[in-house]
């Protein structure tokens, strides 16, 4: 049988993208998945797209353990977490290795939206940062991250559960470096992320941009972001970091304050 080549593995869950002509065999499919992945213990499918206020995923059981919580391993961390009640992609694990390998010994950091805090995690095993801040809205990822903090042994991190607009001015603090992992809508943010920013500081700026001319867009963006705090910007790389449909990515802009 020849098996759907879209999934994804997070700890011993394999999430699968059914196309409607294999509806019918799906849960053959997902046997076929059991036997072929021993350690994968409950398989499930997508049912819908990402929706609500914390942009979070339903999914229908297939085969295996009923289980939608799972332990998942990433760049030498581990996280916990429940697939239906947070939002994490692990095709994002090389973006986020990518990132820390870019943070420099006693930077002070701040992830917007940090989720479960993979981000922070990830930057804390594999760079040297003196401090990590993180802001999630979602009580359940925020539930999920501090655990994650217990299970990684992580002292340097600290995390804010709420809204980023309330919280980060309270924080009264400036960050070298901030990082934005929030594809749709993080453009509104970015006016506190420029007045929260140290000089010559770096922005991870993330969005869904449709070819053409995706970098043209991007650059327009944080462009108009920065004249209307009246700060000069360098655009330092542009990065496709993941495929959202026809000709729409996930990209990540990293730029700096000049």
């Amino acid at each position: 049988m020849k098996l759907p080549s879209s999934y994804d593995i997070v700890g011993d869950i394999l999430i699968l993208d059914i196309p409607d002509e294999l509806k019918k065999r799906q849960k053959q499919i997902a046997q076929e998945f059991l036997k072929k992945h021993p350690h994968v213990k409950t398989v499930v499918k997508k049912k819908g797209i990402h929706s609500g206020k914390y942009r979070l995923q339903k999914y229908a059981h297939l085969a295996g353990k009923r289980n939608k919580e799972t332990e998942y391993k990433e760049n030498g961390v581990r996280l916990r977490l429940n697939i239906e009640k947070t939002y994490f992609s692990p095709r994002s694990a090389t973006e986020r290795l990518r990132i820390a390998k870019q943070v420099k010994k006693g930077e002070i950091i701040l992830v917007m939206f940090s989720g479960i805090a993979p981000y922070a995690l990830v930057i804390a095993k594999n760079a040297d940062p003196k401090e990590i801040y993180g802001i999630e809205a979602n009580p359940s990822a925020h539930k999920y991250a501090l655990e994650n903090l217990v299970l990684n042994k992580a002292d340097n991190i600290k995390l804010f559960k709420g809204d980023v607009k309330k919280i980060l001015p309270k924080l009264k603090k400036k960050f070298d470096r901030i990082i934005m992992p929030l594809p749709k809508g993080a453009e509104e943010f970015l006016p506190l992320a420029l007045k929260s920013l140290n000089k010559k500081g770096i922005i991870h700026f993330y969005g869904f941009e449709e070819e053409p001319d995706i970098n043209k867009k991007l650059k327009e963006k944080i462009s108009v972001a920065c004249k209307k705090q009246k700060k000069k910007c360098r655009i330092l790389k542009i990065v496709k970091c993941g495929h959202y449909g026809p000709r729409i990515y996930r990209m990540c802009t990293d730029f700096k304050i000049t």
